[in-house]
């Protein structure tokens, strides 16, 4: 690996050339060290438990799943670096218990890209940071367009990384050893990556804002469960009807309980497609369920005596069992195309708070849902708060802001919403005069 001087030796020469297209970044194929062997006993933990705890510095941290082939989002693989120990790749199919190495360097700082995706399933193999770096994040509150870390990567590093093994199926054992190479190489530049994106944050005055949101996503609370998760079948928004709805409950809850049992990914279970056919034919035998197209597929074909009862469980339900052709009602506020029949004061304010914040990421670089919460924004509008200053950081602060987005947004939105209010005002007191 080249040194970061060099990097940035090069990128130099790089700009200089006028109009010149840039090569191509060389491709980085294995790690300085090289692949080390996967750790899968008791014994070998420990080996990496004493190296790690020996070592200095962060930890480079990354997890692989097998989304689209087994039930849930279980960590496989999990993959760690850290100056004086190397790399290691663990096998946590065969060590679900990391607690040993998660004490080993508590005290450390975690480097991940996109922390909110692998902190899940790092907490239930027991492993949790007391600080973190995350690159993805960093790369968005800088505000650059692209933040995938092979795309971080060649824009910061120089090097390209491959990720034609991204969407694997970690659970396969023995791992290939390109696998391996690939999952050693997502940890080889994540320290080098960190000092390049702080030294950004840094100059752009943001460092702060970033250590913030860093801490918001290390210590965000488990995700709530959804309500009616059926209701995410793909393609139900075409059923118009509530026993159709019903059909797409049963079959669902029917096939969420297979793939569990299975451990399977509930779509290669019973694909979505097969669910709203069903629901549209209402098929009244296990012939006519055959007679669907997309029920005629070999395996779908060979368990639809399974997932039949399902349909007839819907079909005899009464009426005042069935699924509402909406969705659980929830606490917020209705969607923003209707606000100017149930509330158009509500609609004005959203009008000027949106464009308030628009001027705010244009003028701090940083994409608009980084900077508050879309929902939170809506909230506000929706809510009769007025323009008090000291209301509206209560409101944001409630709805979870961090301090550096309520600083920065409060006193915008505040006169905004005051003119907002005036418009308004001026309207009601001079209304139309009135035919005839």
């Amino acid at each position: 690996m080249a040194d970061a001087e060099d990097i940035e030796d090069e990128a130099d020469v790089d700009d200089e050339a006028d109009g010149a297209e840039a090569p191509p970044a060389p491709l980085l194929a294995s790690p300085r060290g090289g692949v080390p062997p996967v750790t899968d006993t008791p014994k070998a933990l420990a080996d990496v438990v004493r190296a790690f705890a020996a070592g200095t510095g962060p930890v480079a941290v990354d997890a692989e799943r097998a989304s689209g082939f087994r039930y849930g989002q279980r960590t496989y693989l999990a993959q760690f670096k850290r100056e004086g120990a190397g790399i290691a790749l663990i096998d946590t199919a065969a060590l679900p218990d990391l607690s040993s190495l998660s004490e080993a360097i508590s005290e450390a700082e975690w480097v991940l890209h996109a922390a909110s995706q692998d902190l899940p399933g790092l907490r239930d193999l027991n492993m949790a940071p007391a600080k973190v770096f995350d690159t993805e994040l960093a790369a968005r509150l800088l505000g650059w367009p692209r933040v995938g870390l092979a795309s971080v990567v060649e824009r910061e590093l120089g090097f390209a990384l491959a990720k034609e093994h991204s969407a694997q199926d970690w659970s396969e054992r023995p791992l290939p050893a390109e696998w391996l190479t690939y999952a050693a190489l997502d940890v080889e530049l994540l320290l080098d990556l960190r000092d390049r994106l702080e030294h950004h944050l840094k100059a752009a005055d943001k460092l702060e804002w970033a250590a913030q949101e860093f801490e918001a996503v290390r210590a965000a609370p488990p995700a709530e469960p959804k309500v009616d998760p059926w209701r995410r079948t793909s393609g139900t928004h075409g059923i118009r009807d509530r026993r159709g709805l019903a059909i797409i409950r049963e079959l669902w809850n029917a096939r969420e309980a297979a793939a569990h049992e299975r451990d399977t990914a509930p779509g290669r279970v019973l694909r979505d497609a097969a669910i709203v056919a069903a629901a549209q034919a209402k098929p009244a035998s296990l012939g006519a369920l055959l007679a669907i197209r997309e029920w005629q597929s070999k395996g779908t074909k060979r368990r639809a005596a399974q997932w039949y009862p399902a349909i007839a469980r819907a079909l005899a339900l009464p009426e005042a069992d069935l699924p509402t052709m909406r969705g659980p009602r929830g606490d917020g506020p209705p969607p923003a195309r209707v606000w100017g029949e149930k509330r158009p004061e509500a609609a004005v304010r959203l009008e000027a708070a949106r464009a308030t914040i628009a001027k705010l990421v244009d003028r701090h670089a940083i994409p608009a849902e980084n900077l508050l919460q879309p929902d939170a924004l809506r909230r506000l509008c929706w809510e009769n708060l007025g323009h008090d200053e000291t209301a509206i950081r209560e409101f944001l602060e409630s709805r979870g802001a961090r301090p550096w987005q309520i600083d920065l947004v409060t006193e915008p939105l505040a006169k905004s919403i005051a003119k907002a209010e005036a418009a308004v005002a001026a309207v009601n007191a001079d209304p139309p005069p009135s035919e005839g």
